[in-house]
Protein backbone atom coordinates (compact mmCIF):
# COMPACT_ATOMS: atom_id res chain seq x y z
CA UNK A 1 0.00 0.00 0.00
CA UNK A 2 2.96 2.35 0.47
CA UNK A 3 3.47 2.45 -3.28
CA UNK A 4 -0.12 3.60 -3.83
CA UNK A 5 0.22 6.30 -1.18
CA UNK A 6 3.54 7.51 -2.58
CA UNK A 7 2.31 7.55 -6.18
CA UNK A 8 -0.86 9.43 -5.21
CA UNK A 9 1.19 12.00 -3.28
CA UNK A 10 3.40 12.64 -6.34
CA UNK A 11 0.38 13.08 -8.62
CA UNK A 12 -1.18 15.55 -6.19
CA UNK A 13 2.02 17.60 -6.17
CA UNK A 14 2.00 17.67 -9.97
CA UNK A 15 -1.64 18.72 -9.92
CA UNK A 16 -0.91 21.60 -7.52
CA UNK A 17 1.88 22.87 -9.76
CA UNK A 18 -0.26 22.66 -12.87
CA UNK A 19 -3.13 24.50 -11.14
CA UNK A 20 -0.97 27.64 -10.91
CA UNK A 21 -0.22 27.72 -14.64
CA UNK A 22 -3.09 26.05 -16.56
CA UNK A 23 -6.51 27.46 -17.49
CA UNK A 24 -9.64 25.89 -15.95
CA UNK A 25 -10.31 23.46 -18.83
CA UNK A 26 -6.80 22.16 -18.88
CA UNK A 27 -6.88 22.02 -15.10
CA UNK A 28 -9.92 19.72 -15.18
CA UNK A 29 -8.16 17.53 -17.71
CA UNK A 30 -5.06 17.36 -15.51
CA UNK A 31 -7.28 16.42 -12.53
CA UNK A 32 -8.83 13.59 -14.51
CA UNK A 33 -5.37 12.46 -15.53
CA UNK A 34 -4.25 12.56 -11.90
CA UNK A 35 -7.19 10.37 -10.88
CA UNK A 36 -6.46 7.93 -13.70
CA UNK A 37 -2.82 7.65 -12.67
CA UNK A 38 -3.76 7.09 -9.03
CA UNK A 39 -6.30 4.43 -10.02
CA UNK A 40 -3.73 2.66 -12.21
CA UNK A 41 -1.19 2.76 -9.39
CA UNK A 42 -3.76 1.31 -6.98
CA UNK A 43 -4.66 -1.48 -9.41
CA UNK A 44 -0.98 -2.25 -9.87
CA UNK A 45 -0.50 -2.41 -6.12
CA UNK A 46 -3.50 -4.73 -5.74
CA UNK A 47 -2.14 -7.08 -8.39
CA UNK A 48 1.27 -7.13 -6.71
CA UNK A 49 -0.36 -7.84 -3.34
CA UNK A 50 -2.34 -10.75 -4.78
CA UNK A 51 0.76 -12.16 -6.45
CA UNK A 52 2.68 -11.92 -3.19
CA UNK A 53 -0.21 -13.52 -1.36
CA UNK A 54 -0.22 -16.43 -3.81
CA UNK A 55 3.49 -17.00 -3.16
CA UNK A 56 2.97 -16.91 0.60
CA UNK A 57 -0.03 -19.25 0.38
CA UNK A 58 2.13 -21.72 -1.54
CA UNK A 59 4.91 -21.41 1.03
CA UNK A 60 2.33 -22.12 3.75
CA UNK A 61 0.94 -25.03 1.68
CA UNK A 62 -2.63 -23.93 2.34
CA UNK A 63 -3.94 -25.82 -0.68
CA UNK A 64 -2.81 -29.22 0.61
CA UNK A 65 -4.95 -29.11 3.72
CA UNK A 66 -7.92 -27.23 2.27
CA UNK A 67 -8.42 -29.02 -1.05
CA UNK A 68 -10.08 -32.42 -1.28
CA UNK A 69 -11.18 -31.92 -4.90
CA UNK A 70 -8.61 -30.33 -7.23
CA UNK A 71 -11.44 -28.97 -9.37
CA UNK A 72 -12.56 -26.90 -6.38
CA UNK A 73 -9.38 -25.58 -4.73
CA UNK A 74 -9.55 -24.37 -1.13
CA UNK A 75 -13.10 -25.70 -0.62
CA UNK A 76 -11.97 -27.88 2.31
CA UNK A 77 -13.11 -31.38 3.16
CA UNK A 78 -9.68 -32.97 3.64
CA UNK A 79 -9.91 -35.58 6.45
CA UNK A 80 -7.39 -35.67 9.29
CA UNK A 81 -7.56 -39.05 10.99
CA UNK A 82 -6.54 -38.66 14.62
CA UNK A 83 -6.40 -41.19 17.47
CA UNK A 84 -9.69 -39.82 18.80
CA UNK A 85 -11.64 -39.25 15.57
CA UNK A 86 -11.62 -37.42 12.25
CA UNK A 87 -11.40 -33.68 11.61
CA UNK A 88 -12.22 -32.15 8.21
CA UNK A 89 -10.60 -28.99 6.89
CA UNK A 90 -12.78 -25.95 6.32
CA UNK A 91 -13.79 -24.09 3.19
CA UNK A 92 -11.56 -21.00 2.79
CA UNK A 93 -12.90 -19.80 -0.56
CA UNK A 94 -14.56 -16.35 -0.54
CA UNK A 95 -18.05 -17.87 -0.39
CA UNK A 96 -20.04 -15.81 2.14
CA UNK A 97 -22.05 -18.69 3.55
CA UNK A 98 -19.66 -21.62 3.76
CA UNK A 99 -16.31 -19.92 3.21
CA UNK A 100 -14.53 -16.88 4.60
CA UNK A 101 -16.25 -14.21 2.51
CA UNK A 102 -17.87 -12.55 5.52
CA UNK A 103 -14.75 -12.38 7.65
CA UNK A 104 -13.15 -9.02 8.34
CA UNK A 105 -9.37 -8.72 8.14
CA UNK A 106 -9.24 -8.82 11.93
CA UNK A 107 -11.39 -11.97 11.94
CA UNK A 108 -9.07 -13.63 9.43
CA UNK A 109 -5.95 -12.70 11.38
CA UNK A 110 -7.48 -14.15 14.55
CA UNK A 111 -8.40 -17.33 12.71
CA UNK A 112 -4.92 -17.86 11.28
CA UNK A 113 -2.80 -16.65 14.15
CA UNK A 114 -4.80 -17.41 17.29
CA UNK A 115 -6.97 -20.36 16.28
CA UNK A 116 -10.22 -18.49 16.96
CA UNK A 117 -13.18 -18.38 14.62
CA UNK A 118 -15.40 -15.32 14.15
CA UNK A 119 -17.98 -16.68 16.58
CA UNK A 120 -15.32 -17.28 19.23
CA UNK A 121 -15.03 -21.04 18.74
CA UNK A 122 -11.60 -22.55 19.16
CA UNK A 123 -10.00 -24.31 16.21
CA UNK A 124 -8.48 -27.75 16.51
CA UNK A 125 -4.68 -27.76 16.06
CA UNK A 126 -4.95 -29.62 12.76
CA UNK A 127 -4.87 -25.97 11.69
CA UNK A 128 -1.24 -25.08 12.48
CA UNK A 129 -1.99 -21.80 14.22
CA UNK A 130 0.64 -22.88 16.76
CA UNK A 131 3.15 -22.02 14.03
CA UNK A 132 1.19 -19.38 12.14
CA UNK A 133 1.02 -17.28 15.31
CA UNK A 134 4.45 -16.00 14.27
CA UNK A 135 3.21 -14.59 10.94
CA UNK A 136 3.16 -10.85 10.35
CA UNK A 137 -0.05 -8.91 9.68
CA UNK A 138 1.20 -8.00 6.21
CA UNK A 139 1.80 -11.61 5.21
CA UNK A 140 -1.58 -12.81 6.53
CA UNK A 141 -3.44 -10.02 4.75
CA UNK A 142 -1.53 -10.71 1.53
CA UNK A 143 -2.72 -14.32 1.72
CA UNK A 144 -6.24 -13.03 2.35
CA UNK A 145 -6.00 -10.80 -0.73
CA UNK A 146 -5.05 -13.83 -2.82
CA UNK A 147 -7.84 -16.00 -1.40
CA UNK A 148 -10.35 -13.31 -2.39
CA UNK A 149 -9.48 -14.04 -6.02
CA UNK A 150 -10.31 -17.76 -5.70
CA UNK A 151 -13.64 -18.93 -7.13
CA UNK A 152 -16.15 -19.18 -4.26
CA UNK A 153 -17.52 -22.65 -3.57
CA UNK A 154 -20.91 -22.88 -1.88
CA UNK A 155 -20.26 -26.10 -0.02
CA UNK A 156 -19.87 -26.87 3.67
CA UNK A 157 -17.10 -29.14 4.90
CA UNK A 158 -18.20 -32.50 6.36
CA UNK A 159 -18.91 -32.53 10.09
CA UNK A 160 -16.10 -33.69 12.36
CA UNK A 161 -16.52 -37.11 13.92
CA UNK A 162 -14.89 -36.75 17.31
CA UNK A 163 -16.04 -38.60 20.39
CA UNK A 164 -16.57 -37.04 23.81
CA UNK A 165 -14.76 -35.16 25.29
CA UNK A 166 -12.74 -34.26 22.19
CA UNK A 167 -15.81 -32.84 20.46
CA UNK A 168 -16.04 -30.10 23.10
CA UNK A 169 -14.31 -27.14 21.51
CA UNK A 170 -14.30 -25.13 24.73
CA UNK A 171 -11.82 -27.68 26.08
CA UNK A 172 -9.28 -26.30 23.60
CA UNK A 173 -8.78 -23.49 26.13
CA UNK A 174 -6.94 -25.98 28.31
CA UNK A 175 -5.08 -27.52 25.37
CA UNK A 176 -3.84 -24.06 24.38
CA UNK A 177 -2.80 -23.37 27.97
CA UNK A 178 -0.24 -26.19 27.79
CA UNK A 179 0.60 -26.26 24.07
CA UNK A 180 0.23 -22.79 22.54
CA UNK A 181 2.25 -19.62 22.96
CA UNK A 182 0.90 -16.67 21.01
CA UNK A 183 3.59 -14.36 19.67
CA UNK A 184 5.07 -12.85 16.52
CA UNK A 185 8.39 -13.79 14.96
CA UNK A 186 11.23 -11.73 16.40
CA UNK A 187 14.34 -11.47 14.19
CA UNK A 188 17.65 -12.20 15.88
CA UNK A 189 19.85 -9.11 15.38
CA UNK A 190 22.96 -11.25 15.91
CA UNK A 191 22.08 -13.39 12.88
CA UNK A 192 22.17 -12.64 9.17
CA UNK A 193 19.13 -11.59 7.15
CA UNK A 194 19.29 -14.95 5.36
CA UNK A 195 19.23 -16.87 8.65
CA UNK A 196 16.28 -14.83 9.93
CA UNK A 197 14.37 -15.38 6.69
CA UNK A 198 15.03 -19.12 6.98
CA UNK A 199 13.88 -19.16 10.61
CA UNK A 200 10.65 -17.40 9.61
CA UNK A 201 10.03 -19.78 6.71
CA UNK A 202 10.82 -23.01 8.58
CA UNK A 203 9.21 -22.10 11.89
CA UNK A 204 6.25 -19.99 10.82
CA UNK A 205 5.20 -19.97 7.17
CA UNK A 206 6.21 -23.49 6.08
CA UNK A 207 5.58 -24.81 9.65
CA UNK A 208 8.03 -27.73 9.18
CA UNK A 209 7.89 -28.64 12.87
CA UNK A 210 4.20 -29.53 12.62
CA UNK A 211 5.17 -32.73 10.79
CA UNK A 212 8.79 -33.29 11.83
CA UNK A 213 8.46 -32.79 15.60
CA UNK A 214 7.26 -35.58 17.92
CA UNK A 215 3.97 -34.95 19.72
CA UNK A 216 3.26 -35.23 23.43
CA UNK A 217 0.36 -37.20 24.90
CA UNK A 218 -1.94 -34.22 24.27
CA UNK A 219 -0.88 -34.13 20.60
CA UNK A 220 0.97 -30.88 21.18
CA UNK A 221 4.48 -30.32 19.85
CA UNK A 222 7.20 -31.69 22.12
CA UNK A 223 10.51 -30.05 22.98
CA UNK A 224 12.41 -32.28 20.50
CA UNK A 225 11.96 -29.84 17.65
CA UNK A 226 12.40 -31.34 14.16
CA UNK A 227 13.65 -34.68 15.57
CA UNK A 228 11.25 -36.69 13.41
CA UNK A 229 7.69 -37.90 13.99
CA UNK A 230 5.15 -40.46 12.93
CA UNK A 231 2.36 -39.25 10.61
CA UNK A 232 -0.06 -42.12 10.55
CA UNK A 233 1.75 -44.82 8.58
CA UNK A 234 4.46 -42.43 7.36
CA UNK A 235 7.59 -41.29 9.15
CA UNK A 236 8.61 -37.64 8.87
CA UNK A 237 12.35 -37.96 9.35
CA UNK A 238 14.70 -36.06 11.64
CA UNK A 239 15.79 -32.83 9.89
CA UNK A 240 18.12 -31.48 12.57
CA UNK A 241 21.87 -31.19 11.76
CA UNK A 242 22.84 -34.43 13.55
CA UNK A 243 25.15 -36.27 11.14
CA UNK A 244 23.68 -39.72 11.87
CA UNK A 245 20.04 -39.25 12.81
CA UNK A 246 19.43 -36.05 10.84
CA UNK A 247 20.64 -34.14 7.80
CA UNK A 248 24.07 -33.12 9.03
CA UNK A 249 25.68 -35.08 6.19
CA UNK A 250 23.68 -33.31 3.47
CA UNK A 251 25.15 -30.43 1.49
CA UNK A 252 23.21 -27.20 1.03
CA UNK A 253 22.82 -28.10 -2.64
CA UNK A 254 21.26 -31.45 -1.74
CA UNK A 255 18.83 -29.86 0.71
CA UNK A 256 17.79 -27.26 -1.85
CA UNK A 257 17.42 -29.90 -4.59
CA UNK A 258 15.27 -32.05 -2.33
CA UNK A 259 12.96 -29.17 -1.42
CA UNK A 260 12.76 -27.98 -5.03
CA UNK A 261 12.62 -31.31 -6.90
CA UNK A 262 11.84 -33.91 -4.26
CA UNK A 263 15.03 -35.75 -5.11
CA UNK A 264 18.59 -35.61 -3.86
CA UNK A 265 20.49 -38.49 -5.56
CA UNK A 266 22.42 -40.52 -3.04
CA UNK A 267 20.24 -39.24 -0.22
CA UNK A 268 16.47 -39.31 -0.65
CA UNK A 269 13.41 -39.18 -2.90
CA UNK A 270 10.19 -37.62 -1.63
CA UNK A 271 7.06 -39.76 -1.37
CA UNK A 272 3.77 -39.59 0.49
CA UNK A 273 3.15 -36.37 2.47
CA UNK A 274 6.56 -34.92 1.60
CA UNK A 275 5.93 -35.44 -2.12
CA UNK A 276 2.76 -33.40 -1.65
CA UNK A 277 4.74 -30.65 0.09
CA UNK A 278 7.15 -30.49 -2.85
CA UNK A 279 4.32 -30.57 -5.40
CA UNK A 280 2.14 -27.94 -3.73
CA UNK A 281 4.65 -25.76 -1.97
CA UNK A 282 8.43 -25.86 -1.93
CA UNK A 283 8.99 -26.21 -5.68
CA UNK A 284 7.49 -22.75 -6.08
CA UNK A 285 9.85 -21.06 -3.63
CA UNK A 286 12.69 -18.87 -4.84
CA UNK A 287 16.26 -20.12 -4.70
CA UNK A 288 16.95 -17.42 -2.12
CA UNK A 289 14.20 -18.70 0.18
CA UNK A 290 15.24 -22.33 -0.24
CA UNK A 291 18.82 -21.42 0.60
CA UNK A 292 17.63 -19.46 3.62
CA UNK A 293 15.77 -22.53 4.88
CA UNK A 294 18.90 -24.66 4.46
CA UNK A 295 20.98 -22.05 6.26
CA UNK A 296 18.61 -22.00 9.22
CA UNK A 297 18.26 -25.81 9.45
CA UNK A 298 22.04 -26.03 9.82
CA UNK A 299 21.80 -24.20 13.15
CA UNK A 300 18.87 -25.79 14.99
CA UNK A 301 19.78 -27.98 18.00
CA UNK A 302 20.86 -31.41 16.80
CA UNK A 303 18.79 -34.37 17.97
CA UNK A 304 20.48 -37.77 17.77
CA UNK A 305 17.40 -39.87 18.64
CA UNK A 306 19.60 -42.05 20.83
CA UNK A 307 21.74 -43.18 17.90
CA UNK A 308 25.44 -43.81 18.31
CA UNK A 309 27.90 -41.53 16.52
CA UNK A 310 29.34 -44.64 14.88
CA UNK A 311 26.01 -45.70 13.37
CA UNK A 312 25.30 -45.25 9.69
CA UNK A 313 22.97 -42.44 8.64
CA UNK A 314 19.81 -43.45 6.78
CA UNK A 315 21.45 -42.81 3.42
CA UNK A 316 24.64 -44.66 4.37
CA UNK A 317 23.35 -48.17 3.75
CA UNK A 318 23.51 -50.28 0.63
CA UNK A 319 25.61 -52.35 -1.72
CA UNK A 320 24.60 -53.55 -5.18
CA UNK A 321 23.84 -57.14 -6.11
CA UNK A 322 27.16 -58.55 -7.28
CA UNK A 323 25.94 -61.34 -9.54
CA UNK A 324 22.84 -61.77 -11.66
CA UNK A 325 22.62 -65.36 -10.47
CA UNK A 326 21.63 -63.99 -7.09
CA UNK A 327 18.38 -62.82 -8.68
CA UNK A 328 17.45 -66.03 -10.41
CA UNK A 329 14.20 -67.63 -9.34
CA UNK A 330 14.36 -69.97 -6.42
CA UNK A 331 11.95 -72.90 -5.95
CA UNK A 332 8.58 -71.82 -4.62
CA UNK A 333 8.03 -72.45 -0.93
CA UNK A 334 4.76 -73.71 0.45
CA UNK A 335 3.47 -71.46 3.24
CA UNK A 336 0.10 -72.09 4.82
CA UNK A 337 -0.91 -74.44 2.06
CA UNK A 338 -0.17 -72.02 -0.80
CA UNK A 339 2.77 -71.30 -3.04
CA UNK A 340 4.75 -68.16 -2.24
CA UNK A 341 7.58 -66.46 -4.10
CA UNK A 342 10.73 -65.48 -2.26
CA UNK A 343 12.00 -61.90 -2.04
CA UNK A 344 14.41 -62.02 -4.96
CA UNK A 345 11.70 -63.44 -7.23
CA UNK A 346 9.31 -60.68 -6.25
CA UNK A 347 12.01 -58.05 -6.74
CA UNK A 348 12.95 -59.39 -10.15
CA UNK A 349 9.31 -59.44 -11.26
CA UNK A 350 8.18 -56.08 -9.87
CA UNK A 351 11.14 -53.80 -9.21
CA UNK A 352 14.22 -54.67 -11.26
CA UNK A 353 12.93 -53.21 -14.54
CA UNK A 354 12.93 -49.68 -13.08
CA UNK A 355 15.45 -49.83 -10.24
CA UNK A 356 17.95 -52.10 -12.01
CA UNK A 357 18.79 -55.66 -11.08
CA UNK A 358 21.66 -54.35 -8.96
CA UNK A 359 19.38 -51.82 -7.24
CA UNK A 360 21.37 -48.87 -8.56
CA UNK A 361 18.47 -47.25 -10.38
CA UNK A 362 18.08 -46.22 -13.99
CA UNK A 363 18.81 -42.78 -15.39
CA UNK A 364 21.47 -41.56 -12.99
CA UNK A 365 20.82 -38.00 -11.78
CA UNK A 366 18.42 -37.03 -14.59
CA UNK A 367 15.17 -35.39 -13.56
CA UNK A 368 13.09 -38.39 -14.60
CA UNK A 369 15.47 -41.05 -13.29
CA UNK A 370 14.28 -44.11 -11.41
CA UNK A 371 16.03 -43.76 -8.05
CA UNK A 372 18.71 -46.02 -6.67
CA UNK A 373 17.75 -48.22 -3.74
CA UNK A 374 21.27 -47.81 -2.43
CA UNK A 375 21.97 -44.82 -0.19
CA UNK A 376 18.26 -44.16 -0.02
CA UNK A 377 16.73 -42.93 3.24
CA UNK A 378 13.55 -44.99 2.89
CA UNK A 379 15.57 -48.20 2.44
CA UNK A 380 18.17 -47.35 5.08
CA UNK A 381 15.80 -46.14 7.79
CA UNK A 382 15.50 -47.94 11.11
CA UNK A 383 11.94 -48.98 10.26
CA UNK A 384 10.40 -50.07 6.96
CA UNK A 385 7.24 -47.96 7.21
CA UNK A 386 7.92 -45.49 4.40
CA UNK A 387 9.26 -48.17 2.07
CA UNK A 388 6.17 -50.29 2.71
CA UNK A 389 3.86 -47.35 2.03
CA UNK A 390 5.69 -46.67 -1.24
CA UNK A 391 5.29 -50.29 -2.33
CA UNK A 392 1.60 -50.30 -1.39
CA UNK A 393 0.57 -46.89 -2.67
CA UNK A 394 3.25 -45.85 -5.15
CA UNK A 395 4.63 -42.36 -5.69
CA UNK A 396 3.12 -39.35 -7.44
CA UNK A 397 5.11 -36.14 -7.40
CA UNK A 398 4.74 -33.18 -9.74
CA UNK A 399 7.92 -31.13 -9.99
CA UNK A 400 9.09 -28.26 -12.11
CA UNK A 401 10.82 -30.82 -14.33
CA UNK A 402 7.81 -33.08 -14.88
CA UNK A 403 5.72 -35.71 -13.17
CA UNK A 404 7.49 -38.45 -11.24
CA UNK A 405 5.56 -41.63 -10.54
CA UNK A 406 5.81 -45.19 -9.34
CA UNK A 407 2.90 -47.63 -9.59
CA UNK A 408 1.12 -48.90 -6.50
CA UNK A 409 1.33 -52.62 -5.81
CA UNK A 410 -1.46 -52.86 -3.23
CA UNK A 411 -3.72 -54.43 -5.82
CA UNK A 412 -1.02 -56.73 -7.19
CA UNK A 413 0.65 -58.21 -4.12
CA UNK A 414 -0.74 -59.84 -1.01
CA UNK A 415 0.19 -58.68 2.48
CA UNK A 416 2.64 -61.55 2.77
CA UNK A 417 4.20 -60.76 -0.61
CA UNK A 418 4.60 -57.08 0.26
CA UNK A 419 6.29 -57.99 3.55
CA UNK A 420 8.56 -60.50 1.79
CA UNK A 421 9.51 -57.99 -0.90
CA UNK A 422 10.15 -55.14 1.55
CA UNK A 423 12.25 -57.34 3.81
CA UNK A 424 14.31 -58.47 0.84
CA UNK A 425 14.92 -54.87 -0.27
CA UNK A 426 15.98 -53.66 3.18
CA UNK A 427 18.21 -56.70 3.70
CA UNK A 428 19.82 -56.60 0.27
CA UNK A 429 20.05 -52.85 -0.34
CA UNK A 430 19.55 -51.12 3.00
CA UNK A 431 19.24 -51.52 6.73
CA UNK A 432 18.73 -55.24 7.45
CA UNK A 433 17.30 -54.54 10.90
CA UNK A 434 14.30 -52.79 9.32
CA UNK A 435 11.70 -55.49 8.75
CA UNK A 436 7.94 -55.67 8.59
CA UNK A 437 5.30 -58.35 9.11
CA UNK A 438 2.33 -59.27 6.92
CA UNK A 439 0.01 -58.28 9.78
CA UNK A 440 1.42 -54.77 9.89
CA UNK A 441 1.20 -54.50 6.10
CA UNK A 442 -2.51 -55.36 6.40
CA UNK A 443 -3.01 -52.48 8.85
CA UNK A 444 -1.06 -50.08 6.61
CA UNK A 445 -3.32 -50.74 3.66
Amino acid sequence: MKLTHTTTTHTRRIFNVLRKWLPAGALALSGALTGTLAHAASASDDAALVKRGEYLARAADCIACHTSNKAKPYAGGVPFDLPFGTIYSTNITPDKTYGIGNLSDADFIGLVREGKSKDGKRLYPAMPYTSYTQLTDDDILAIRAYLRTIAPVAKAAPANTLGFPFNQRWAMVFWNLFNFDSGRFQPDPAKSAEWNRGAYLVGALAHCQECHTPRNFMQGLSSQSLAGAQLGNWTAYNITPDRVAGIGGWTDGELIAYLRDGAAPGKANAAGPMAEVVENSTRFLSDQDLRAMATYLRTVPAQNNGMSATSLPRYGWGSPVQSVTALRNRPLTVLGGGAAADGRTLFNANCASCHGWQGTGVGGKDAGAYPSLLHNTSVGASNADNLTMVVLHGVSRQTNNGHMSMPAFAGELSNSEVATLVNYVTTQFGNPSATITADKVAKMR
